[in-house]
């Protein structure tokens, strides 16, 4: 690369690494106040409170970057026109398809990184969070849950204990079940140790009775033990593919032939095929985003030319490939033929791009528009005067 390649790949990944980082630390924010509960009501350290939002990130990051890096090409492009180093680089005979290959470098940078978070960091982290927060749910009733509160582990699901004794035993429980919509159990037992066996996880019950009330019935039944294991297991997770979700599944999964016994798959064979094309499409943003910037956006232009028609077409071009980006892999988890509108907004999107910069049009706000305007402006300034 010359310097000049050197100078606007430097001044267009550094602006796109600052804004991509405010950006994701923003959205994550407001998503880790949504799991503060961790530290509240269950009691986690702030370690593993930034540890669990954390993985969130990659996913995250796979939205902002390509937006982050429109927003980066803008400002480069803004920047070289303001200090005019655009028209000189025109007068010096630098076409626009050369002066386009450092942002398209970057362009290329941000779409790998994408395809990487794509493929496996993404669902990655959204495996590690789900398995993270079932090791904690099942190891609630253990060592979070305090004695003398009441403490809801998911909706509908309530536990109670009077006392830890040394040795981890439990005493005076008290478990309160509504997520079935048909019935409610309450359990209550004097003592429950945690078995943790090839089964699964359990919480033993002794001495108690369990008390189930039905919805169309008046009067509860209720029955005494001696022992009751009660199930802990639906919260221990599972490294099992067949339990992942399409999200949380790698792209190399998501592409091969379904497992006979995916019970998973075959309940929603439609999210899975849009996850897939979704994924697929992903590194593609980038790029697209850049070119459409730089089509604009890219021809020189005097300081006393406006240029804010021109920004708001391409943010507007950008946000309606995105929303058909979005709203083709939607639809095809129902109709497999709307992830055709996927593929084909991207090749218009880099058609157009490609169109505009090899015919060299500069893009200008209509006459009737830039007459309007300013037959507003003045009709202001009268009346103002």
């Amino acid at each position: 690369m010359t310097s000049i390649d050197k100078y606007i790949f430097r001044t267009t990944f550094g602006a796109f690494a600052l804004i991509a980082v405010s950006l994701t630390l923003l959205i994550w924010i407001t998503q880790a106040l949504r799991e503060i509960d961790l530290m509240t009501n269950q009691g986690q350290a702030i370690l593993v409170f930034i540890g669990m939002t954390g993985l969130l990130i990659p996913a995250l990051v796979l939205i902002i970057a390509p937006v982050a890096l429109m927003v980066a090409v803008t400002y480069t492009l803004n920047k070289l026109n303001a200090d005019s180093e655009m028209v000189v680089m025109s007068a010096a005979g630098i076409s626009p398809w050369r002066l386009s290959v450092p942002f398209l470098l970057a362009a290329l940078v941000v779409s790998l990184m994408v395809a990487v978070i794509s493929a496996y960091l993404g669902p990655k982290g959204l495996r590690e969070l789900r398995g993270w927060a079932a090791h904690l749910r099942a190891d609630l009733v253990s060592t979070i849950v305090k004695p003398g509160r009441f403490t809801t582990i998911e909706r509908g699901l309530t536990f109670y204990i009077r006392d830890r004794r040394p040795n981890g035993q439990l005493t005076g429980i008290l478990i309160d079940d509504r997520r079935d919509p048909n019935e409610r159990a309450t359990f209550l037992a004097e003592r429950g140790d945690i078995l943790e066996n090839d089964r699964g996880t359990f919480l033993v019950l002794e001495s108690g009775s369990v008390q189930r009330r039905e919805v169309d019935k008046r009067d509860p039944t209720i029955v005494s033990f001696e022992r009751y294991a009660f199930d802990l297991s639906r919260f221990a997770g599972t490294g099992d593919v067949r339990g992942v979700t399409a999200r949380e599944r790698y792209l190399w999964e998501l592409a091969a032939t379904p497992d006979p016994n995916d019970v998973m798959y075959h309940s929603q064979p439609g999210a899975f095929r849009a996850e897939f094309h979704d994924r697929l499409a992903a590194p593609l943003y980038p790029l697209a985003f850049t070119v459409l910037a730089y089509a604009f956006l890219g021809s020189p232009a005097t300081t006393r030319q406006s240029r804010a028609f021109a920004l708001g077409l391409s943010v507007f071009a950008v946000a309606v490939l995105r929303f058909i980006g979005f709203g083709s892999a939607i639809f095809s988890a129902q109709n497999p033929a709307a992830i055709v509108f996927l593929y084909l907004s991207l090749a218009v999107g880099f058609a157009i791009g490609i169109v505009v910069v090899a015919r060299g049009i500069h893009i200008e706000p209509p006459r009737l528009l830039t007459a309007a305007v300013t037959a507003f402006t003045t009709r202001f300034a009268r009346a103002a005067t």
